[in-house]
C-alpha cells in the first residue's frame, strides 16, 4: 500500500499557509492562488481510516473537476486547472461554515432519523407513510455545519444559520438557489448515466471581490449516493436494498465491524485485500458516474509528481 499518498509537505513558490482536511490538503499562494491536492485517504463517520486507498485521490479530483466543468455555465466555481491527476488549483475564497446538503430520496442519514421516529431534519418536514430509498416529492435541503478537524460535522436547520449569523439571508438565499440547480442538472447527468443522484452536499465560498462560487468536490462518490435506475422501483416495491454506488459500502463494512465513529470505538483492521477491493470499487463508481474508462495514474513516485507538475504549471 505503499503507492499511495496519505500526507503532503510541498514547499510551493510564494506559498503562505497549508489547510488539512479530512481528505484533501490545501496550500494558499500569493495571488489568491489555491493549490488542492486530494490524498488517498478514506473518511467514514467523520474518522480518517489508518491506510489510504489507492487512485481514490485521483478519482475523486477528476469526477470533481469533470462535473464542475459540466456545471459551470449554472453555477460559477473556483477551478482554473488540473495541473496533476491529484490537484486541482483554483482561485482562493473565504468558505461558507455550512455544507448544502441536498437529499432527493429518503437515505442514509435522513433514512436512519426517520427510523428513530423524527419526521423533521433541519427544520424540513419528512411525509408520514415513507420507506427507506422513496423519493421525496420534492428535493428537501438539509445543511450541517462545518465541524473543526475531528469534531461531527452538525445538522443545523436554515432558521439557526441565519440567527446565529452563520449566513446572511441574502447570500443564504443565492445558496439555496444554486444547490437546487446544481442538484437538478446532476441528476440530469446522472440520468444519462443510468444513475439516480440520490443525495449530495455542495460548498461554497465567495471570492474577494464578493463573488459567492461553488468550491470542492461535487457528485463524486465521497460527497453524494447514486443509485443504480434499472430495477430501483421494483426493488422499491419488494422492499429489498437498493443497488448503490456511494462510499455507503465502507460504512456498512464498518458498521458491520462494530465501529460508527461513537466515543471508545476503534476501527476495525482493513487488510490489504479489503483495501485493494476499496480500490477496485472506486474505479467502478469513477466509470459509472463519468462514463468513460479510468486511467490509472503513474504512482511509482507520488509526491514527486504532484511536485514537478504543480511548479511546472505555476511557472
Amino acid at each position: 500500500m505503499s503507492n499511495t499518498i496519505i500526507d503532503t509537505n510541498f514547499s510551493f513558490p510564494g506559498q503562505k499557509s497549508v489547510y488539512k482536511g479530512k481528505v484533501r490538503e490545501v496550500y494558499t499562494l500569493e495571488n489568491d492562488v489555491l493549490v488542492m491536492i486530494a490524498t488517498d485517504r478514506l473518511s467514514a463517520f467523520d474518522v480518517v481510516m489508518p491506510k489510504g486507498i489507492p487512485y481514490k485521490g485521483q478519482i475523486l479530483n477528476q469526477i470533481a473537476t469533470k462535473m464542475m466543468r459540466e456545471t459551470q455555465d449554472i453555477v460559477p466555481n473556483w477551478l482554473t486547472a488540473t495541473p496533476d491527476p491529484n490537484v486541482a488549483v483554483g482561485e482562493a475564497c473565504e468558505p461558507f461554515k455550512v455544507e448544502m446538503v441536498i437529499r432527493g430520496y429518503m437515505s442514509g442519514h435522513a433514512a436512519r432519523e426517520y427510523k428513530a421516529g423524527k419526521r423533521s431534519l433541519c427544520g424540513v418536514a419528512m411525509p408520514e407513510g415513507m420507506q427507506e430509498n422513496d423519493k421525496f416529492p420534492q428535493p428537501i435541503i438539509t445543511p450541517a455545519t462545518k465541524a473543526e478537524k475531528g469534531d461531527h460535522d452538525e445538522d443545523i436547520s436554515r432558521e439557526d444559520i441565519l440567527k446565529r449569523g452563520i449566513v446572511s439571508e441574502e447570500d443564504y438565499r443565492i445558496l439555496e438557489e444554486y444547490t437546487k440547480k446544481l442538484f437538478q442538472r446532476g441528476t440530469e447527468i446522472a440520468a444519462k448515466r443510468g444513475l439516480i443522484l440520490v443525495d449530495t452536499k455542495y460548498e461554497f465560498g465567495k471570492t474577494k471581490d464578493g463573488k459567492i462560487v461553488l468550491i470542492d468536490e461535487i457528485h463524486t462518490p465521497d460527497s453524494s449516493r447514486y443509485f443504480y435506475a434499472d430495477g430501483y422501483e421494483e426493488r422499491q416495491q419488494k422492499g429489498e436494498p437498493q443497488k448503490q454506488l456511494s462510499k455507503e459500502f465502507v460504512r456498512q463494512w464498518l458498521i458491520k465491524n462494530g465501529f460508527q465513529g461513537l466515543e471508545g470505538q476503534e476501527v476495525p483492521e482493513m487488510s490489504d485485500d479489503y483495501i485493494n477491493s476499496v480500490s477496485e470499487r472506486y474505479i467502478e463508481l469513477y466509470e459509472n458516474i463519468t462514463g468513460e474508462k479510468f486511467i490509472k495514474a503513474d504512482v511509482s513516485n507520488i509526491h514527486k509528481r504532484i511536485d514537478e507538475n504543480v511548479n511546472g504549471f505555476l511557472r
